[in-house]
């Protein structure tokens, strides 16, 4: 009787949703073709190969654990998108050019210190010409301050972007407020390229490899990622659950008008905000550069793309869904590689995207309900 029932619902689901169905096959299919190539078997029909090749496992877990990485790092950018739009309600598209800018200041900070004894001039430091690259292990103090720098150097830059920008127009409507972050996006993007050129610097490499297993290794870049992406995540859950500052988040965005008569301090729960998304922008920026080694002026125009489907596939507005998306993008991204080229990963993002508003349109964690 709970075979036939069970048959009975998947039946009636593949009749009123039939794209889930469609789904539920093309991933049923490239599970198969995934355990096919892990086999090292290929499978032919009317002499075409219809799935299988040649993937090893330290192969997948290479691509696992870089998928993994980035995608905590987008992960950490997307908390403060989804903040604003949880507790402002409106979409930030300067978002991605505040990471650039938090990157930028760290990497400054953290490149010129740790070269102020090289005989290159000073000018030439700011620009990441003439001195050594960093890396975890070997500079870690100076990765370290750099990544205080940015955190503390984002949150100065948003603020005073709300202050003169955001601030006064705030009752203007969120649309308003969606194109005015257009304008400061491009100000940002095109002040830090006017500033330190649209070249692309190296300012970090990889000191120490530490080999997991077979055909699988974590650089001490990487495991610095890692380590303090998970622990920011863990203290911004923290922050939401046990203090009073999360609360009142929660309750703005939940109802504002309601939180304002309950004696919320609505106008500072707005400052803090920008204080944590900005940190975490920033943060996130620096800690990218970090794990990839260069910086340029737009990637974090380019990598906006991938925070915003991560914070809609994990449910706009809600915290712990940009968390949980940012690592699903991060590992579709990755994991694309093994059926599509390089430069086409993306487009894998993105059809995960559209497939998951089509089956749940609030996205996997509902949106705001959970902020």
């Amino acid at each position: 009787m709970g075979i036939a029932e069970t048959v009975s619902d998947g039946r009636q689901l593949a009749i009123e949703r039939p794209g889930a169905g469609a789904v539920a096959a093309v991933v049923l299919y490239l599970v198969a073709d995934l355990a096919t190539k892990l086999l090292g078997t290929t499978v032919y029909a009317l002499g075409f190969r219809v799935m299988g090749g040649a993937l090893t496992v330290g192969s997948l877990a290479s691509m696992v654990l870089d998928g993994l990485l980035v995608g905590l790092a987008v992960g950490l950018a997307g908390i403060g998108l989804s903040m604003t739009y949880s507790i402002l309600d409106f979409a930030n598209f300067a978002h991605g050019d505040t990471v650039t800018v938090g990157a930028f200041l760290g990497w400054v900070a953290a490149y010129v210190t740790a070269n102020l004894a090289v005989s290159a001039p000073l000018t030439d430091l700011f620009l990441f010409n003439g001195g050594a690259q960093l890396s975890a292990s070997a500079s870690w103090v100076l990765v370290l301050f750099g990544l205080v720098v940015a955190a503390v150097g984002t949150v100065a830059v948003v603020l005073v972007v709300d202050r003169i920008v955001y601030r006064p127009m705030r009752d203007s409507g969120n649309i308003a407020l969606l194109i005015a972050s257009i304008g400061v996006a491009l100000a940002l993007r095109y002040l830090v390229a006017f500033v330190f050129s649209t070249q692309t610097s190296g300012v970090a490499t990889s000191g120490t490899r530490l080999q997991l297993f077979a055909g699988v290794a974590i650089t001490d870049n990487e495991i610095a990622l890692l380590v303090v992406a998970v622990v920011l995540m863990l203290g911004v859950h923290l922050l939401l659950q046990r203090t009073k500052l999360g609360k009142a988040m929660r309750a703005m965005a939940d109802n504002e008008d309601l939180a304002r008569v309950t004696g919320i301090p609505t106008e500072r729960v707005v400052r803090l905000t920008w204080v944590l998304g900005g940190a975490l922008a920033g943060t996130s920026g620096y800690l990218l550069v970090l794990e990839s080694g260069t910086i340029s002026f737009n990637f974090g125009w380019i990598l906006l793309l991938l925070i915003f489907a991560a914070v809609i596939v994990g449910g706009i507005g809600s915290i712990y869904g940009a968390m949980a998306g940012g690592v699903l993008i991060g590992l579709v991204d990755s994991l694309a590689l093994i059926w599509l080229p390089s430069g086409l990963t993306r487009a894998a993002a993105f059809a995960v995207l559209i497939v998951v508003l089509l089956l749940r349109p609030s996205g996997i964690f509902g949106g705001v309900s959970t902020a």
